[in-house]
């Protein structure tokens, strides 16, 4: 009797351990590059929970588990949810509400575009962002004379592409009290014959930011919910936010916690006394979609408007070096303190002298210390001496799309020896072991197959130049993927949690129309996005 109670026994945990295990979803016939070095392909998937609970071939899968939701991807490629590593989110869905001048090829272009804006909205105080002197034939700043003459008794202020310079009418000065007297560190007001142009470069565009109406709670929930629409339909599942006071951060956490949000941030704080006081007070804040653990510092400002710091004069302006916007003993001090705290610091830094503050400054705050990952944003002209001293305690967190852009007229701010080392994206990898890639948007596009392009490539979308710029700092797609996936989620600290797909990670995953790990690199820029999940959810 016991005997056959055993063999009974045996039976039924046989036959259980043959059954299949219930997950939520099954993704097989795939092509799954996971961005895992020990098992960089597989065919299928499982999810539960919001997790990836297993990977591997599709015979397997099917015989091992049984789904509430069973996905034939039919042979398209899935890549990890995308990651942005340097964006501005909450600017991106702003700017749906104000004047877009991107693409502009002249003044007047832009004076048009305002024009008919304020015809359709009728805005009290007109704001926007764009235009690019160096695309138009004349390659110079504009001035204001004819934003007088069109809109004298309503304000206006419409930045630059990069965010570094603004071009604003007289009644906005006014209303700034900007005067011919006035005087700011950090930046320009330049002057014409004795008089204001309106141009205002980084600090100074604070006086007029001040006065600017605060978008009401409504406008803002709109801008983040219309990034969100965008971002989702290029497959980005994670954005790191370049900037975002303690309100608007509070606002992306409480849109998360009732579901009305579901894209991943990784946000730095702007860096005020008042911001930093706050975070360092209240600390490290994380959840599944938010994580608040560093602060965004402006070293400089940037090459197409002079504004970035170099060792040397600009070769296009004589005794021009450009001006740091944080004071470096501001930037030293400020780095101890927050050296002392758990938060990272990400300091934009473009000239070879900003970035030869920031990285110095960095390696003498974080003596002793390991595994900080204290960020350098952008480092787009670099120094001989500077790239000798790199190493895999710094990331580098590079912008691919911004080579292409500047290539046209880089080399006229550089010279033909500063240029060999700027956009050094391969130069910095080998230095640094991993390298973080974003797209700074809205100054660049939003899309992440743009990105990957001008990183294999170094070619606009019009595939100029033939060999590609400087191609020698060319990435591999792997190196590319994985600077947009897993190196990236290594850069905010999340790397065990996100970046590639694998047992234990957010099941965030990208379906592409196609493989853009061998379509040939040309084509690369026109991918799109078939399904993007996450949390195993579909939100595009």
């Amino acid at each position: 009797m016991k005997k056959s109670f055993l063999l009974i026994v045996l039976f039924f945990f046989l036959y259980s351990c043959q059954q299949p295990i219930e997950v939520d979803v099954l993704v097989i016939n795939a092509n799954v590059y996971t961005v895992e070095d020990t098992k960089p392909k597989a065919e299928a998937f499982a999810i539960k929970d919001g997790k990836f609970i297993a990977v591997g071939s599709t015979t397997t899968l099917l015989q091992e588990y049984t789904a509430h939701t069973t996905i034939d991807a039919e042979g398209k490629t899935i890549v990890p949810g995308l990651i942005d590593a340097h964006c501005h989110f909450y600017g991106l869905g702003l700017q749906q509400q104000k004047v877009d001048l991107t693409g502009t090829k002249s003044y007047d272009e832009v004076l048009a575009r305002i024009v008919a804006f304020q015809k359709e909205k009728k805005v009290s105080f007109i704001t926007g962002r764009g235009w690019d002197q160096n695309d138009w034939s004349i390659k110079e700043f504009p001035t204001k004379e004819k934003l007088d003459s069109l809109f004298p008794n309503t304000p206006v202020a419409v930045t630059r592409v990069d965010g570094h310079a603004m071009i604003a009418n007289q009644k906005a000065l006014d209303l700034a009290k900007i005067t011919i007297e006035t005087q700011v560190e950090g930046g320009e007001i330049l002057q014409k014959n004795g008089q204001l142009t309106g141009v205002l470069i980084d600090n100074p565009m604070e006086l007029i930011q001040s006065i600017i109406p605060e978008p009401t709670k409504e406008e803002q929930i709109q801008a983040l919910k219309d990034a969100e629409k965008i971002n989702f339909g290029y497959g980005l599942t994670t954005v790191d936010d370049a900037g975002l006071s303690p309100r608007v951060i509070d606002l992306v956490d409480s849109l998360q916690k009732i579901d009305e949000l579901k894209i991943r941030m990784y946000a730095m704080v702007s860096n005020t006394p008042e911001y930093v006081d706050h975070y360092l007070k209240k600390g490290v804040y994380k959840t599944d979609k938010l994580h608040v653990s560093s602060f965004k510092i402006y070293a400089d400002g940037a090459l197409g408007s002079r504004g970035a710091v170099l060792k040397q004069p600009y070769s296009d302006q004589e005794n021009h070096f450009g001006a740091m916007v944080i004071g470096t003993d501001a930037f030293k001090k400020l780095a101890k303190r927050l050296a002392a705290s758990p938060f990272q610091m990400n300091t934009h830094a473009i000239g070879d002298s900003a970035n030869a503050v920031v990285i110095k400054t960095y390696y003498k705050v974080l003596e002793g210390k390991s595994d900080r990952r204290w960020r350098v944003e952008h480092a787009q002209v670099v120094a001989p001496e500077e790239f000798d001293i790199l190493d895999d305690n710094l990331v580098m967190s590079v912008q691919p799309t911004h080579a292409t852009s500047d290539m046209y007229w880089a080399d006229e701010r550089l010279g033909t020896k500063r240029i060999k080392g700027a956009y050094a994206y391969k130069t910095l990898l080998q230095k640094t072991g991993k390298i973080a890639l974003g797209t700074d948007y809205p100054v660049e596009h939003v899309s992440p197959f743009y990105t990957f392009y001008a990183a294999i490539a170094r070619k606009d979308l019009k595939q100029y130049p033939k060999g590609g710029f400087q191609k020698k700092d060319a990435l591999t797609r792997e190196e590319t993927l994985k600077g947009m996936t897993l190196w990236a989620a290594y850069s905010n600290f999340e790397e065990h949690e996100k970046g590639s797909i694998a047992m234990g990670k957010f099941a965030d995953f990208v379906i592409l129309e196609d493989n853009i790990m061998e379509i040939h690199e040309d084509q690369i820029p026109n991918i799109k996005v078939k399904a993007t999940y996450i949390n195993g959810k579909k939100v595009y």
